[in-house]
């Protein structure tokens, strides 16, 4: 499968309200390409994440996410951007009253499935994925961390998004667990899905190397 382009900034200049937060932003992320984001607390990546998936407004340069052009981007285009993207959380954010497969369900339900086969079928599917075909009926409070944040993970690839959004993955999990889940995350961008994590992490980068994007002084550059 021919790489493509699938995020691509070309001069763009990030605000949080009227304070510029990261200048002249210029970049390309092709599909399948596993990337880390890192950089110090405060110094953007939070920021830069929140401009791809439209929830911050880019008013100069070019930036395009998905082929959506995120420059004209109105706001009744969001949901269509977001069904393009998965997003994974550091603190999980799983409906705590509702089982593994209810969570899944839910956001399944919440984009617009409708075939209950169909919805099984891919329930099934990303469940698989990420080793947690038995878990299904489990509630979250009955699964590790490293479990929930599987779910996480599966959750956000229901929709089989052409980019994973992943914002500090690991931060609530021990060494090993972050390790598993690390390893996961690589295997789904091998399997088509571009994966681009924001770490303040490093020790990961030995044993699981990759292209790396570090925000700092306002900027976003390439690490060596």
């Amino acid at each position: 499968m021919e790489n493509h382009s699938v995020i691509r900034f070309d001069k763009v200049s990030i605000y949080q309200h009227e304070n510029l937060i990261l200048a002249n932003v210029n970049l390309n992320i092709e599909s399948s390409e596993f990337v880390y984001l890192i950089g110090k607390t405060g110094s953007g990546k939070s920021s830069f994440l929140k401009t791809i998936y439209g929830e911050l407004p880019v008013r100069n340069g070019q930036a395009s996410v998905c082929d959506f052009d995120l420059r004209k981007l109105r706001k009744k285009e969001i949901p269509f951007l977001r069904r393009k993207l998965g997003i994974v959380f550091q603190d999980f954010q799983l409906l705590m009253d509702r089982s593994v497969n209810e969570n899944l369900l839910f956001v399944m339900k919440a984009t617009g499935w409708s075939d209950k086969k169909e919805m099984q079928r891919q329930l099934n599917e990303v469940l698989a994925k990420v080793n947690l075909e038995t878990k299904g009926n489990k509630m979250p409070h009955q699964l590790s961390g490293g479990e929930q944040q599987r779910v996480g993970i599966a959750r956000a690839m229901v929709n089989d998004p052409q980019i994973i959004l992943a914002d500090e993955p690991t931060g609530n999990l021990d060494p090993e667990t972050s390790e598993g889940i690390i390893s996961l995350l690589f295997d789904i961008s091998k399997a088509g899905n571009t994966v681009l994590m924001a770490t303040h992490n490093y020790t990961f980068f030995e044993k699981f190397p990759a292209r790396t994007l570090r925000c700092e002084q306002g900027n976003i550059l390439e690490s060596d």
